[in-house]
């Protein structure tokens, strides 16, 4: 990986900016803070290597909102999303728009060091489209008929509640079925999950 990695902090709460910059700073990152969305966008910040970390709630633009608008303007660096309030539709509509992964508010230092990490190999080891989408696609037939239908409710937004009720299985079945696939399939977090299926199903 090349040498040091330039981040650039978004987050409209003056606090929590200044502490991810100052932390993200002590582990010896080139750190960059911006107020909003817009005002890193104005500032053409797209210096490789790096990564930016953004809050998905903010005024004017929001974090999803930011991921289309650097697509848009063919810009490379990976973005991780903050949020609060995690959920399987925000995660699938965030990594369709080009987030590569998510940390849900609290986290420690430790877990913002991890998901740095893991945003810039993602993004030095790139494979393409194809290779990827074969790879997810033989993962997922790993799983039997049942967890593949309780994968592609989740994955729609369903709750573990709703997507019971549309498969005629109980809530607690369906939570068995997603801990169990998730450990066949290898993933630990929700972002992990919704980018293998995603990568399986690129024309969704």
């Amino acid at each position: 990986m090349p040498d040091k990695l330039t981040i650039h902090v978004i987050e409209d709460d003056d606090s929590m900016r200044e502490s991810l910059v100052g932390l993200l700073s002590g582990l010896e990152f080139d750190v960059h803070g911006y107020p909003s969305a817009t005002d890193y966008l104005a500032q053409g910040a797209f210096v490789e290597p790096g990564c930016i970390v953004s809050d998905v709630r903010m005024p004017e633009m929001d974090g999803i909102a930011l991921c289309r608008k650097l697509r848009e303007k063919h810009c490379t660096l990976p973005l991780i999303l903050m949020t609060a309030h995690a959920d399987v539709s925000m995660a699938v509509e965030a990594m369709k728009a080009g987030a590569v992964d998510f940390l849900e508010k609290p986290f420690d230092a430790q877990a913002l060091l991890q998901a740095v990490q893991l945003a810039s190999t993602r993004r030095f080891n790139r494979r393409t489209g194809d290779d990827q989408s074969a790879e997810a696609a033989r993962q997922l037939q790993q799983l039997t008929a049942r967890e593949k239908e309780v994968l592609a409710n989740l994955v729609a937004g369903e709750s573990n509640k709703s997507a019971a009720i549309k498969l005629g299985l109980s809530p607690r079945t369906v939570e068995f079925h997603r801990a169990h696939l998730m450990e066949k399939l290898g993933v630990k977090a929700l972002p992990d999950l919704v980018r293998l299926w995603l990568a399986a199903h690129p024309e969704r």
